[in-house]
């Protein structure tokens, strides 16, 4: 079923969903790792489901009787492999040449947070005259070879490479004609790869923030003067620079009196009122009396005009938490932890948690945007 590269659209070309299976840096197969209450595998198929491909195909290893579930749920023709061991390049090559459209999109089954609509620019450009034999998203200089668009001319290629015992992608791209297409940096987290235990904890920490109309980073370290303060003083600045309006929530057990004797505030408070609020031309602010501890995800929601929030809390934040230590205490490394930053003497391993120096500020506000979707 040939078309005209000159009318190439979504409905035109076909998917092939990359799901190997080898994991080898997770440790686990992690096709079936859960984020966000469904696996990584199915959250991507779920993606794919909204978008009018011709044809779709799930190519793997090795057929299996769980796979075979997933691809029928899904509306997937299964395919596996006739190559072993030999990498993503022999997924792509089955399905180029098991399919009847003249593109694909090849995408692999670890990214998250791809987004399908945004790969429209790379359509336009298989629309030309040329017929590229792939059209590529790039980012700073890595070429996304597996969120890309493939012509089925290039299955010789990827044949020939194999048959010598070549693996890289990218090797045999160079080779042919080939357009790329530039992506922001920013939008570099479209291609975020679950390859690692730390990836998929920064992974789980940005799923938890797709539910919230404004999302949420808790910053916690183990005992006061570890800097939480500090810290979001410094990384603040480059979140604003970046367009965000940034709320903070902080978290006092001592409690507070912003009042002054003879204040009009203090005197209702005095009198017992349960609530009082101060609205001046540039701001308010509201004193609440509550019978207990408020959650700070609660009043973090009571903000107005936020693109993010930051709560800075020891014991009361809320997930997705980045956790600060200073050789103080004991590292807060629990499962809602989605990265460390850290300043210590000693040689530290936090084995699954991604770790990052104290003082490297504008790496923390990449995390911070990064586990917000922003």
């Amino acid at each position: 079923m040939s078309r005209s590269a000159r009318n190439v659209d979504f409905s035109s070309v076909s998917l092939l969903v990359i799901a190997g299976g080898k994991s080898s840096r997770m440790g686990e197969d992690k096709r079936w790792i859960s984020l966000g209450g469904e696996t990584l595998l199915a959250r991507l198929l779920k993606r794919a489901a909204r978008i009018p491909f011709a044809e779709r195909f799930l190519c793997v290893a090795r057929e299996t009787p769980a796979l075979r579930a997933l691809a029928e749920a899904y509306g997937m023709r299964l395919l596996a492999d006739e190559r072993q061991e030999v990498g993503p390049m022999e997924g792509i090559r089955r399905g180029l040449s098991t399919m009847g459209t003249d593109y694909a999109f090849a995408v692999s089954c670890d990214m998250p947070f791809l987004d399908f609509s945004r790969l429209a620019a790379l359509l336009d450009r298989a629309g030309g005259a040329a017929r590229p034999g792939a059209v590529l998203p790039r980012t700073g200089r890595r070429w996304q070879t597996l969120a890309g668009l493939y012509h089925r001319d290039v299955v010789d290629a990827f044949a020939a490479a194999l048959a010598r015992g070549a693996h890289k992608i990218r090797a045999v791209l160079e080779t042919l004609p080939v357009e790329i297409v530039p992506f922001r940096t920013a939008d570099a987290n479209l291609f975020f790869n679950v390859n690692t235990p730390a990836d998929m904890r920064l992974a789980a920490g940005r799923i938890r923030n797709e539910s919230r109309a404004v999302p949420l980073v808790t910053v916690s370290a183990p005992q006061s003067n570890t800097g939480k303060t500090t810290f979001i003083e410094r990384v603040l600045p480059f979140l604003a620079a970046s367009g965000l309006r940034v709320g903070v929530v902080k978290g006092d057990a001592h409690g507070y009196n912003i009042d002054r004797e003879g204040k009009d505030s203090y005197r209702f408070r005095e009198a017992g009122a349960s609530a009082t609020a101060v609205v001046s031309p540039n701001g308010y602010f509201i004193e609440q009396k509550t019978a207990a501890r408020e959650s700070l995800a609660a009043v973090a929601a009571r903000l107005q005009d936020v693109d993010l929030v930051l709560l800075e809390s020891r014991n009361h934040g809320t997930a997705p938490i980045l956790s600060l230590y200073r050789d103080k205490g004991e590292p807060i490394l629990t499962d809602e932890v989605a990265a460390v930053f850290v300043k210590s003497e000693q040689a530290l391993d936090f084995g699954t948690v991604a770790t990052y120096d104290l003082d490297a500020v504008e790496k923390a506000a990449e995390v911070i945007r990064f586990l917000a979707g922003r």
